[in-house]
Formats: structure tokens, sequence, C-alpha cells
């Protein structure tokens, strides 16, 4: 716990404020698709938020597109996809599984992203993303059971745990990218390439388009909008907090989740709020880097000076 308060002291910056806020009005928008699925299915839901999005910041971006690249048009699509994959799939589990759990697993993204680094890449992992696997995992056990004496994974916790590790998948392709493209340019791309992606995998998965009623409306655009507004603004704040701090903030989201799911009637069992914790400390721990003491140098004898001198 020292380690933990040494490394993210107490302070909080204006644009770390904004964070925090984003990240609770994030947490909230679990409980906002869980309702959306009385009225539409989840490819359809999809679809319609990640149009939304692409749409909003296309038009705060007009004049950057003029500009797009082959490169940014690769990089947009590979990263839409893996965006499709990961919230078609949150959103399909959320059909199952209470809005807090579904935050929780999704949580699991974090410690993942190192795993998926080694397995494509070769980067072996440091001790500090090996213990917040494991804690996240034992995490993951513990929550998905749906009572206090079954330990097993179900369809729909199954599901999102896949989802969070397309998520996962988003995070290392925009790292693989980065420095090379416009972020606006591909911002646009992989909205618009998520969206065709969710519309069309409508038809494999046998999905209806759903009757619009003003609440679908309402929770696809504000969802699409908001979306847009905090891609922006997570661009402007991050260029001022360092990337650990903001995976600090950023684990806060299943935590405000959960409680608005409590708000809400959910009531996870004892277990589960364990397994949520240990997920949220294996986030944590995972973004900890254990630091080597340097080594003093060793003392020069009396005739080595002398020699040096002379």
């Amino acid at each position: 716990m020292s380690a933990l308060l040494r490394r993210y002291p107490f302070s909080v910056k204006p644009q770390e404020a904004i964070l925090i806020l984003i990240t609770m009005f994030w947490g909230g928008t679990f409980l906002a698709v869980q309702y959306a699925m009385t009225m539409s299915g989840p490819f359809f839901f999809v679809g319609l938020r990640f149009a939304t999005a692409a749409l909003a910041v296309a038009l705060l971006s007009l004049k950057t597109l003029r500009g797009l690249t082959w490169l940014e048009v690769k990089a947009g699509v590979y990263i839409g996809i893996s965006i499709a994959i990961g919230y078609s799939l949150q959103t399909w589990g959320l059909q199952s599984i209470p809005s807090s759990k579904s935050a929780f697993i999704t949580a699991m993204y974090v410690p993942l992203v190192p795993v998926l680094q080694w397995v494509c890449l070769g980067k072996m992992p440091g001790i500090m993303s090996w213990i917040g696997v494991a804690l996240a995992f034992i995490g993951l056990i513990f929550l998905a059971g749906p009572d206090e004496t079954s330990l097993t994974l179900g369809a729909g916790e199954i599901i999102t745990l896949i989802s969070a590790l397309a998520i996962a998948a988003e995070i290392i392709l925009i790292s693989a990218w980065a420095g090379k493209v416009d972020i606006k340019r591909v911002t646009i791309v992989q909205l618009a390439t998520a969206s065709i992606v969710a519309f069309v995998t409508m038809i494999p998965a046998g999905e209806s388009t759903p009757t619009f009623t003003p609440g679908l409306w309402g929770i696809a655009l504000g969802l699409g909008i908001f979306s847009a507004i905090i891609q922006v603004t997570m661009n402007w704040a991050q260029r001022s907090v360092s990337p650990t701090r903001a995976t600090l903030i950023y684990t806060g989201e299943p935590v405000w989740a959960g409680i608005f799911g409590r708000l809400a009637g959910e009531r996870l069992p004892l277990l589960a709020l364990l397994g949520g914790a240990l997920i949220v400390l294996g986030v944590l721990v995972s973004e900890l880097k254990l630091k080597r003491k340097k080594q003093a140098p060793l003392p020069v004898p009396d005739n080595e000076l002398h020699r040096q001198e002379s």
C-alpha cells in the first residue's frame, strides 16, 4: 500500500479532475446500455452508437480529413474492427449479467494488455504485470459465481471476458501506430469501421432492426456524442497527465458502475464484491514497476588514485 501511495500522490490537477468526472459518467454507461438492450439487439445498438460518434467527430474535424492517408485508413480499420468486437460482445453480455459485473470483467483489459504483447510481440511482461494478472483472474472467478457457493463462468461472463481481450487488442493496435498517424483522422475511420462492422454482423447473427423509440434514440445518440466528446477531452487531458496517473483514474470506472448499479437495485453477493475488488487491485498492481536500486560505485584504493594522478 505504501508503494501505491508513493507512486500515486493525492494531488489533483484540473485535467485529472476532468478525467475523474469522465470516468464517473463512463461507469454509468454500463447501466444505460443494459437498459437499451430491452429495446434493441446488441449489434444494431453498437452500430448506431458508433455511427453517431463518427459523425460527431467528423463534423469537428472536416478540415483535418483532407489529409487522410492510406496508413491512417489501415490503422483505423484494424482498430475499428477490434472496437466493434469488444463493444458488441460487451453489449451482448449485458443481456445476461448485471452492469456492475460487466464493468469489473471489462476492467481486466488492463492486466491483459502485457499478456497479449507477450503472445503477439514476444515482449515479456514484468513480475508486477504477472501478479496483476493473477489477482485479476482470481477476482474474475469470485466475481463470476452467481451465488456464494458456485465459482463457474457463465455464458455472459465468458462473452464479456472475450470483449475485454478485444479491447486489450485495441490498446496494443493504438500503441503500434502512435506517432505515425493523425489522431483525429484515425479516430473517425475507426469509429466508422466499428459502426459498419456492427451493422453487417446483424445479418449472420439474425438480428432484426428494432422499433425506433425515443428512449432507444436518446441513449444511442447520447452515448455516441458522449463518446466523441470523451475522445477529444481525453486526448487533451492526457497531454499533461502521466499514463500511470490516468490508469489509476480509469480504474475507478467499474467502481462507479458498481455504485450506479447498486442505486438501480443490483445486489452482488459478498464473494462477487471481493472478486471486483481483486480485479481493481490487479489493475493497479499491473501498472506498478519495480525499480532496481543503483549500485554505488566501488571505492578506488588509495594506491590506484595515486597511479591515476601520476
